[in-house]
C-alpha cells in the first residue's frame, strides 16, 4: 500500500504544479488586462486547490499511517533522534508543516476571491495567494532526492 501511494503522492504533484502555473497565469493577465473573471478562471483554481486537498489526503495516509519517514519516525526515534536528524527532520517535520501552511494558503485564496466583489479584486487574490502557496509547495518537494517520476 505505501508504494501505491507514494507513486499516486508523487504523481499528483505534477497536476498540482500545472494547475498552479495556470491558474497564477490567467489570474496575472486578468489582473494587469483588467479582465471580467470567468468561468474558466474558476475552474483553474478549484482545480489547483483540488489537486492541493486530494494531495494533503495523500500525504496524510503516507504520513500518519504507511510511511516510515512521518509520525513512524517520531514514534521510533522520539522527537528530539527526528530533530536531530537533517533528512529525518525534512520528512517528518518540515515537509508536512510548510506543505499545510501551503494548503490553508491556497483555501484561503481561493475563498477570498470567490467573496471579492469585482473581478480585479478576484483576479488580484488569486494571484498573490496561489502564488504564494505555489512558492511554498515548490520549497518542500524534495528535488534532488526523488525521482522526478515514480513507477
Amino acid at each position: 500500500m505505501y508504494d501505491i501511494l507514494l507513486i499516486v503522492h508523487s504523481w499528483t504533484r505534477w497536476f498540482i504544479l500545472v494547475f498552479a502555473v495556470l491558474a497564477i497565469f490567467k489570474a496575472f493577465s486578468g489582473w494587469m488586462g483588467q479582465k471580467p473573471f470567468s468561468k474558466q478562471d474558476n475552474i483553474l483554481g478549484a482545480s489547483f486547490v483540488g489537486f492541493i486537498h486530494l494531495q494533503t489526503l495523500l500525504g496524510g495516509l503516507l504520513y500518519f499511517a504507511f510511511s516510515p519517514k512521518g509520525l513512524q519516525a517520531i514514534q521510533e526515534f522520539g522527537m528530539k533522534g527526528v530533530m536531530q536528524s537533517a533528512g529525518t527532520r525534512y520528512w517528518a517535520v518540515e515537509h508536512i508543516t510548510v506543505m499545510i501552511l501551503a494548503v490553508i494558503v491556497a483555501q484561503t485564496g481561493r475563498s477570498l476571491s470567490k467573496k471579492a466583489t469585482t473581478d480585479l479584486q478576484k483576479h488580484k487574490k488569486s494571484v498573490i495567494f496561489y502564488t504564494i502557496a505555489l512558492l511554498l509547495i515548490l520549497s518542500r518537494i524534495p528535488w534532488d532526492s526523488v525521482r522526478l517520476f515514480r513507477y
